[in-house]
């Protein structure tokens, strides 16, 4: 997938995110500060009809979601304050990366040889305030 789209279309880019990766339980978030990690996950999230708001866990380092419809767990991690993979294990994201739950991570880079084979990477791309570039590979 590689898609620019203005900020009204994220919840429709989501959707469509959500359809073609639907068999991924890692998806992978790499992009510069302020360029809509959070923003594009939390689009996602009500695309999967998680009720709460969800909110980037950069001090939590992971937040858990549940979806009420299904009642299946989704974990969103954020890496950027681990320093190493040891920081991660030491963290619970291996027991969560093998929990079988969808997970969605920001800052992957930090621990990226602890991320399971068929992790989705996801490029977001800053190209002015009310546009994004969307760029999608695996690991």
């Amino acid at each position: 997938m590689e898609r620019i789209f203005s900020l009204e279309q994220i919840d429709t880019v989501a959707h469509d995110f959500l359809i073609e990766f639907s068999n991924y339980r890692c998806i992978a978030f790499e992009a510069t500060m302020g360029s809509g990690k959070t923003t594009f996950i939390c689009a996602l999230g009500r695309q999967l009809g998680i009720q709460d708001t969800l909110s980037s866990p950069t001090f939590s380092i992971i937040n858990e979601y549940l979806i009420p419809s299904t009642h299946q767990v989704i974990y969103h991690m954020d890496w950027y304050r681990l320093k190493s993979e040891e920081d991660a294990i030491q963290a619970g994201v291996l027991d969560i990366l093998e929990s079988g739950n969808l997970c969605f991570i920001e800052w992957p880079s930090i621990a990226e040889g602890l991320l399971p084979e068929n992790c989705v990477r996801v490029s977001l791309e800053f190209i002015s305030e009310n546009e994004r570039k969307i760029s999608t590979s695996l690991f």
